[in-house]
């Protein structure tokens, strides 16, 4: 069985981002998400990249660094009001935006990875986000039709991990970061701890190793997106 233990998150990524590429990063605000590993995709120089997560992180971290470098060509987001290089981007028409409701967004990758081309919610329909979907009727309601998401690249971000990448998430983590994991051709994960396989009580996995391509250890920096203090 290859060994699936990367030294670092720039071994990790060898030989697999390409220009053109589908990138999904999971987390939620600055939690979870796969910080090391986009330092790691961004000195690959990548270009035109496509990337599917709920946010775009802020101006000096997350995927805000591979905004920074105008690596990223078009974002398929749900929440992006953190983030001002996005917002000039955007609004300078340097930057595609497909935007989606947060739970369309979630169910639509989980769809991708479960291999459901397409599903219907009520979510959206009437407003500007049903112009150009399929619409139909279901015991008299309205619905849409939502495609379901791929990516050619994974990355997640873990509390625990094993050798053989089975996958613990923690509280906020745990958004986005399991269907990512499942919907990706190849899928990275970087963990805060990585043990033995046995360690992990199998009651507690939430993503199985077998989804999982590439692990690797990684310490987090654990920033604040928006800090609030009182007043003194």
């Amino acid at each position: 069985m290859a060994n699936k233990v990367f030294s670092d998150a720039k071994a990790a990524l060898e030989g697999i981002p390409f220009d053109g590429m589908t990138v999904m990063a999971g987390g939620f605000g600055l939690c979870g998400i796969p910080e090391t590993l986009i330092v790691a995709l961004r000195d690959s120089g990548a270009q035109n990249l496509t990337a599917i997560s709920n946010n775009a992180g802020v101006d000096d971290w997350g995927l805000g660094l591979l905004l920074q470098t105008k690596q990223i060509k078009k974002m398929v987001s749900s929440y992006v009001g953190e983030n001002k290089t996005f917002a000039e981007q955007f609004l300078s028409g340097e930057l595609k935006l497909e935007f989606n409701p947060q739970g369309t967004l979630a169910e639509r990758i989980r769809a991708g990875g479960a291999g459901i081309p397409a599903f219907y919610t009520k979510t959206g329909v009437g407003t500007k986000i049903a112009e150009g979907k399929e619409e139909r009727e279901f015991d008299g309601e309205r619905y849409i039709m939502e495609t379901g998401l791929k990516a050619d690249l994974s990355l997640v971000r873990a509390w625990k991990g094993d050798k053989e990448g089975n996958l613990v998430f923690r509280k906020t983590a745990r958004n986005f970061n399991p269907m990512m994991a499942t919907a990706g051709k190849v899928c990275i994960a970087e963990v805060e701890e990585l043990v033995e396989v046995g360690d992990l009580d199998p009651d507690h996995i939430h993503t199985p190793g077998i989804y999982v391509d590439r692990i690797v250890e990684a310490a987090q920096e654990k920033r604040i997106e928006q800090r609030t203090v009182r007043a003194a």
